[in-house]
């Protein structure tokens, strides 16, 4: 079950599953968890790729539109060589501090804490509905800079704070 197309059917990391399916919205793992389905004789692998951690940092419901579009690699590397050309004026167009301001990183930064603090209510869902002798594990891909060195967002940025991820396992009764 996976939030964000960047997994899509074609990524290695999905096959072999018996089911694919791109969730509506990147932000909403209560939809993700009501798509489960578990046979009593039959043992389950979900992956499940959660959105609400990712930029815009937005809940079920929760608008963006007051943010800016980040395209992605695409977007990273738009304008990396406008300084190169020369072209100052574009240079100065696409800078990094028309964005990278630290009071919106630290906005950002408590956006996407309160967002993990939702995961966390969903999931006691995810406790109850999953059958007894079930093995969960909850990690990430990635971590996320705000506005440590300069940066903002995971890639493609070989920084610490991009491989300080969660692991938590356990078994559920």
């Amino acid at each position: 079950l996976v939030s964000l197309p960047v997994l899509n059917k074609t990524t290695n990391l999905n096959n072999h599953f018996d089911r694919y399916l791109l969730m509506e919205s990147h932000n909403d793992f209560g939809a993700m968890l009501d798509c489960l389905e578990f046979e009593k004789s039959t043992p389950s692998f979900y992956l499940m790729n959660v959105g609400e951690t990712h930029y815009p940092y937005t809940l079920p419901g929760e608008s963006a539109e007051d943010l800016p579009i980040l395209h992605g690699v695409h977007g990273v590397f738009k304008h990396m060589d406008d300084l190169l050309t020369g072209d100052k004026a574009v240079a100065k167009e696409h800078a990094p501090e028309d964005f990278f301001h630290m009071d919106r990183m630290m906005g950002l930064k408590e956006k996407q804490r309160r967002n993990v603090e939702h995961l966390d209510r969903l999931f006691e869902k995810l406790y109850d509905k999953v059958p007894a002798n079930t093995h969960i594990l909850v990690t990430s891909d990635h971590g996320e800079l705000f506005g440590e060195d300069g940066f903002f967002g995971h890639g493609p940025i070989v920084h610490e704070k991009v491989f300080e991820v969660p692991f938590v396992e356990g078994k559920i009764k």
